[in-house]
């Protein structure tokens, strides 16, 4: 497969009242004390039919809205009410976790803010309620603490009152009434202030809104949160990335015959079994008769068959169908329009499919676990160029919703073939922002942990440290050289930007120092991979040396070179910025950067269009070193795009393919690894390391070095 933070703080006290005054300010500049503004609309509102555009997307039935009234503030999906008098002013918060602000109608008025933090969860409410009161006055003279004392809040839960008050940097005098109480993870605040004067002509209804607080198990988007697993996403504007023929698909929503298991082996999924013939190249499989579509169809035989076709049109210029499919008998003819057929597949009725293949293969089957193979419907596919937006597959959950922008809603396949997932709902929040902010304020239940917060979350002495899973990955960091191109159809030229490549360096550098150098392509924890392999080293001489080698003989006899990235304009990213000083500095190269859209950059590099140099990373789709040496550098591999030939390294992996004795076969990809590295068609960066946060009544979560469908063994206990 190719490979395409910060700590949340309490807002400071005088940013705190700053905002509230400029609020309040605008909000008398705009509005009548008579008729105060509404809240922001509930976000449960569905696509408006008059957009057609929004017209098409699934939209799930739940809850309606919450209707929107004066003198009560209502978030469902947080958990949270609270009433206060019809006359004062409500205004949304600008800032995520500030939920409102409310404003009394006098002249000289006081105001509430209503808003929420993340609840430390080794904390009491007492001592997070006195944090935040702390923090709220960190800046400010002459503090005094009037009270503080436990009480409950109208739902049931202990609360923390404290009234403080304070002058600030301005010699500003402000009096405080905090109320605190905790739900779902967050902490909950009502903060009044205001003068002493004012508090006290507000005192009993002060009173009222903190006794009307009323926390409630929290929802999203109209369902129960407790029953939804929450991640944070985004999407593409390109709709081959939603394709499983021509993207990495969707294992929610589709399925495949087999799949990979949490301990990477290859298991049943919409096939039940299957049979292989004694010469290894005929595999006769046998669905499931209770195998449905979302829409209720019995999947057949036939339906793999149209899937896999259709992954082999010419038409659709899929990247991936050979690299997964090609083994079976006359896909290459389809895939080439000669045929509208692929030979090797036959239905011998509705729930038996015969598939034949051109060698036995030992790693046939791991290959029918990546997206490609997956399954899909005819009429969803034929129902327009948008199907995507409303599809139909067969995996254990149903897109139900589905909000460009903010949120993709999937919920449990009530008809699922196989065991039913424990989770009812899954949530994709797009692009909301930050994992890591979102994990710590209790919005998301599980998060990638970026390079720079990974020191944070290792330390034993940070909150977030037990809810840390470290894990390796089958991954490999490279930049691939285009030998169809000048200068890099000479050997001594890639060797020279290879050997130029400090790679402990660049670890340093870019990966803060997490992870493992690459001398090779084969990563850790991948059979064939080889322990202390040393070659190609960092050698600045050497790497002049085999410049002036070259048939150009120096840097400024090299013509124009373009390294080709994924990204926007005239942005480089750290990794990208520190090859080309390495390359400048060494070898006295200049590179020119062209950045394509991310969207679309695995599509452009496939078509030919890109510059001498780009970024290539790999990840293994099944454990096997056939997935990494033949995918991508036999020189008839679909991912071959740097257009390597090596006649002696083909002949090896050809028979490294069918070899069955598993000892042999390693000790073949060990060899042609070395082969590769000879023949520098690539430089091999590093390795990565893989840090995830899970919550903890997030249960049956295992790290995986390979990507499975992982939500189908999930369970919540809260």
């Amino acid at each position: 497969m190719r490979l395409p933070v910060t700590r949340h703080a309490f807002m400071s006290r005088p940013a705190f009242l700053l905002v509230a005054c400029l609020l309040f300010a605008t909000f008398l500049a705009a509005s009548s004390p008579t008729s105060p503004q509404p809240a922001d609309a509930s976000i449960l509102a569905t696509p408006s039919p008059t957009s057609k555009a929004r017209a098409a997307l699934p939209t799930a039935t739940i809850a309606p809205p919450p209707v929107a009234e004066d003198g009560h503030y209502s978030n469902p999906d947080l958990g949270i009410s609270v009433d206060y008098p019809d006359n004062w002013l409500a205004q949304p918060g600008e800032e995520e976790t500030t939920l409102t602000y409310l404003i009394s109608p006098s002249n000289d008025p006081v105001v509430a803010v209503i808003f929420y933090s993340p609840m430390p969860t080794s904390s009491t409410i007492e001592a997070a309620a006195k944090q935040l009161r702390d923090e709220i006055v960190a800046e400010d003279t002459d503090v005094d603490y009037i009270s503080d004392r436990a009480m409950k809040v109208k739902s049931g839960q202990e609360g923390w009152m404290s009234e403080f008050s304070s002058v600030n940097t301005d010699g500003d005098p402000h009096h405080f009434v905090l109320l605190s109480a905790a739900q779902g993870g967050r902490l909950f605040s009502v903060a009044v202030f205001g003068t002493k004067a004012q508090i006290d002509d507000e005192r009993k209804t002060i009173r009222d809104i903190m006794a009307s607080v009323t926390l409630t198990s929290p929802g999203l988007y109209g369902i129960p949160r407790d029953q939804a697993f929450v991640l944070a996403g985004g999407e593409s504007n390109n709709p081959r990335a939603y394709d499983p023929a021509t993207g990495q698909g969707n294992n929610l929503i589709f399925s495949g015959l087999v799949m990979l298991n949490p301990k990477l082996q290859v298991v049943p999924d919409l096939a039940i079994s299957w049979n292989i013939s004694p010469d290894g190249k005929t595999y006769t499989f046998h669905l499931r008769k209770n195998a449905r579509f979302h829409n209720g169809r019995q999947v057949t035989a036939q339906d793999v068959i149209y899937s896999w076709e259709r992954a082999a049109d010419p038409a659709l210029a899929s990247d991936t169908v050979l690299t997964y499919l090609g083994d079976i008998v006359g896909i290459d003819a389809r895939h080439a329009g000669e045929s509208e057929h692929i030979s090797g597949l036959k239905a011998i009725n509705d729930q038996t499919l015969q598939v034949t293949i051109d060698a036995p293969k030992p790693y046939f089957l791991m290959k029918l676990t990546y997206a490609t193979a997956s399954i899909v419907n005819r009429e969803n596919i034929e129902s327009g160029p948008e199907w995507y937006r409303t599809p139909v597959g067969t995996g254990p959950y149903k897109l139900i919703r589905w909000e460009p922008l903010k949120m993709q809603l999937y919920e449990r396949n009530a008809d699922f073939y196989s065991r039913a997932p424990a989770i009812r709902f899954v949530v994709i929040e797009l692009f909301k922002g930050q994992g890591i902010r979102l994990y710590e304020n209790g919005e998301v239940d599980m998060t990638g942990v970026s390079l720079f917060d990974v020191d944070r979350v290792r330390d034993p002495g940070e909150p977030l440290h037990n809810e840390l899973v470290e894990g390796v990955s089958m991954c490999t960091d490279k930049v691939s050289f285009d030998l169809a191109q000048p200068p890099f159809d000479d050997l001594k030229v890639r060797e020279a930007f290879s050997l130029a490549i400090d790679r402990q360096r660049y670890l340093d550098v870019v990966q803060r120092g997490i992870g493992v150098p690459a001398h090779g392509l084969y990563p850790p924890a991948l059979p064939g991979y080889k322990h202390g392999q040393k070659s190609p080293d960092f050698d600045p001489a050497l790497a002049k040396q085999r410049l002036s080698e070259s048939r150009y003989g120096s840097a400024d006899k090299l013509p124009p070179i373009i390294f080709t990235a994924s990204g926007f304009g005239s942005d480089t990213g750290a990794g990208l910025s520190a090859l080309v000083d390495m390359w400048r500095t060494t070898l006295g190269v200049t590179i020119e950067i062209e950045n394509l859209e991310p969207d679309k950059y695995i599509d452009e590099i496939y078509a030919g269009r890109h510059g001498q140099l780009f970024f290539s990373g790999w990840c293994a789709d099944y454990p096997d070193p056939e997935n990494f040496a033949d995918a991508l550098f036999h020189s008839k591999a679909q991912q071959n795009e740097g257009h390597y030939t090596n006649p002696t390294l083909d002949t090896l992996l050809e028979k490294a393919r069918v070899e069955r004795d598993v000892t042999k076969r390693i000790g073949m990809y060990q060899q042609a690894e070395q082969i590769i590295i000879a023949d520098s068609p690539a430089i091999f960066l590093n390795h990565d390391l893989e840090f995830t946060l899970v919550k903890p009544y997030i249960k049956g979560y295992v790290s995986t070095p390979i990507n499975i469908p992982i939500e189908r063994y999930l369970s919540i206990q809260k």
